[in-house]
């Protein structure tokens, strides 16, 4: 057995044994240590980048590192063998995804502002925001030896003479605490319940004196982070935010990986443990400790994934989803219980999940439409979600359609070299000075943080300022010169938009020509979705009275930029509105209202999905696509 230590800057060292011979990535997803792999370690992305400082391993150089980063120890851990103990640097870039997590008790207007919009949309649509959760005080007659009714059906009764409801639901787990609970408070209790249709819920009961609050939980699993907000089920008001990176990353950064890695032994399991476990339980335990509540008062969550997230959180095979004719288990299910899945919260709490439309257009877009509110207004919308899948619904009150294009995962950061998610160190917009080509970059986090890499939001601003410089042809090359352009051995040239020095990580923070590809391909597959899916209906995009976009791939997209590489259509930027992470305030909506919960159903059994795929002319608009702006120069003039 070989001793493998892996170092980080910001975390103390792990230590894992190997066997000779074993893959370094392989040992590291044993030791749940998360070095960022978007193709699961089949050695096509080159982004599971480490740097040997002790020891060797048994690595050849591929095209995603140059002689110079080979002979400064840099590896790809997919493709390096332990053949004796070893310790390895994971830089911050490669451990975007590692137990990083953002918590906010939502206190500024700016955190607070997608979601008051929404509430604001949803309102003005006619949704109550209520629900069915309401508290009761009830003094229970003591048993004596002349009434001897069990407790269950004491506290039924008088929940009975309360509400005038003759049918009443108490759980395992209540029967469980209520003998206790009812002697301690001498028999006078407060009850959590819940009106659904002909019959009433017992949430939980405790003693009069003692403090409930009742919350509820949202979450957007998304493939690349995981996002979520806890607030008051009875007033709306927000008590935590927070987001990490879906730990399910190291099995591929797409679902069709995801999927795979599923089918094998023990895979299913591991794909659950990672989103739940790893993330979404410990965003919980962060969430209400900075929210001062106990995670037993969260009785209701809402989850909103695409549609293999949704089968993997549920410990659900998902393998016909990725298998024609692409079916999934469930479009809308029954509500599950927090205990049965494992999410650590009340047990008994119920979770909802927003209705999947197909296989690849899923919950977070049900969300996204409630959200947006372009089921109940005239104008003709079309509302698009960046994402590592790129969906995409048009219509009005009248109709919905939807589809989904395979943009990757370019839009938060994977596929591109220098790429990461919206977090801390992420370049989040950037401009390039036309004559010197130095750059002027925004970095999220605290004043003075230094760039790690570029996220989504960033990578349309530099590769739209480098073609609006000329720094780039339309083809994503580089035709000028300068310090900060250089080309290697193989000719492929690159921008450097931090030196070493000038960086929070241990190389340059660099965008090359491969990722410049690899972003042209991801927009082009947004663009010539919206062209195939306009032209299913016989529209063009002059007749778009509103675009609306969402995703969290920073705090905000540059719609010119946007439009000047081509990823969005040219019309006038007045009818453009960015609306954030509209799957998570949507998810919000459905749980604090009743109203919108059946609205978000209604919206997954209306709306019309079609497969771009089977499509025809997706393919020749697709290939059109994939240059800056476009080949036909007209749509952009």
């Amino acid at each position: 057995m070989n001793k493998v230590t892996f170092k980080f800057d910001n975390a103390p060292d792990v230590e894992a044994f190997a066997n000779d011979g074993e893959k370094l990535l392989d040992v590291a997803k044993k030791a749940n240590v998360v070095i960022d792999a978007p193709c699961s370690g089949n050695g096509s992305c080159g982004k599971c980048i480490v740097k040997v400082v002790k020891g060797t391993v048994e690595s050849s150089q591929t095209r995603h590192m140059t002689e110079t980063e080979y002979r400064n120890g840099f590896r790809l851990a997919c493709n390096s063998k332990v053949t004796e103990d070893v310790t390895v640097k994971v830089p911050d870039i490669a451990s975007a995804f590692k137990k990083k997590m953002k918590i906010s008790d939502l206190s500024s207007p700016e955190e607070i502002k997608i979601f008051k919009n929404t509430q604001e949309r949803i309102a003005a649509a006619g949704i109550k925001y209520e629900n069915d959760f309401r508290i009761i005080e009830l003094e229970l007659a003591e048993p004596t030896i002349d009434d001897t009714m069990p407790d269950n059906e004491r506290l039924s009764r008088a929940i009975q003479a309360e509400s005038g409801c003759d049918k009443i639901k108490i759980s395992y787990n209540i029967m469980r605490k209520l003998p206790q609970v009812l002697r301690e408070s001498n028999w006078h209790v407060k009850v959590l319940i819940s009106d659904v249709y002909d019959h009433i819920i017992v949430n939980d009961v405790i003693p009069s004196d003692q403090w409930l609050h009742v919350a509820g939980l949202a979450v957007d699993i998304g493939t690349t982070t995981v996002s979520a907000v806890i607030f008051d089920m009875m007033d709306g008001s927000f008590l935590a935010r927070g987001a990490m990176g879906n730990g399910q990353i190291r099995y591929g950064a797409d679902v069709i990986n995801r999927i795979i890695e599923a089918t094998k032994e023990g895979g299913s399991k591991r794909l659950k443990d990672a989103v739940l476990k790893e993330t979404i339980n410990p965003l919980i335990r962060e969430m209400c400790a900075s929210a001062g509540i106990s995670r037993d008062f969260i009785y209701r969550m809402c989850v909103a994934g695409n549609t293999t997230m949704n089968h993997l959180f549920a410990g659900i095979y998902a393998e016909p989803i990725r298998m024609e004719p692409y079916i999934p288990e469930f479009f809308q299910t029954e509500r599950l219980r927090a205990g049965d899945v494992g999410v650590a919260i009340n047990p008994d709490a119920e979770i909802i999940m927003c209705p999947n439309i197909g296989s690849y257009v899923g919950g977070d877009i049900t969300a996204g439409v409630l959200a947006n509110t372009m089921w109940a207004n005239p104008e003709m919308t079309l509302f698009v979600d960046l994402g590592t899948n790129g969906e995409i619904v048009f219509g009005n009150s009248d109709f919905l359609m939807s589809c989904a294009c395979s943009a990757g995962p370019a839009f938060e950061g994977g596929d591109i070299s220098c790429g990461m998610r919206a977090m801390d160190g992420a370049i989040e917009s950037i401009t390039i000075d036309e004559e010197t080509l130095e750059p002027t970059y925004n970095v999220i986090g605290d004043p003075g943080e230094k760039p790690v890499g570029i996220c989504g939001s960033g990578i349309i601003d530099i590769i739209s300022e480098l073609f609006r410089v000329g720094a780039i042809n339309p083809k994503g090359k580089f035709i000028r010169e300068g310090k900060r352009i250089r080309h290697d051995e193989d000719g492929m040239g690159s921008y450097v938009i931090a030196f070493q020095e000038e960086s929070g990580t241990i190389k340059d923070v660099e965008l090359n020509e491969v990722d410049i590809d690899n972003f042209i391909r991801a927009k082009g597959a947004i663009f010539s979705g919206i062209r195939t899916l306009l032209a299913s209906l016989d529209f063009d995009v002059d007749m778009i009275d509103k675009l609306v976009v969402a995703g969290g791939i920073g705090s905000g997209i540059n719609m010119a930029n946007a439009i000047n590489i081509g990823m969005f259509p040219k019309i006038p930027l007045e009818k453009y509105e960015y609306i954030g992470n509209s799957s998570l305030s949507g998810a919000y909506t459905a749980l604090f209202s009743t109203e919108a919960e059946e609205k978000v159903y209604e919206l997954g059994r209306s709306m019309t999905y079609i497969e771009l795929s089977t499509t025809p002319g997706y393919m020749d608009e697709f290939v059109a696509a994939c240059f800056l702006p476009h080949t036909d120069a007209s749509l952009f003039a």
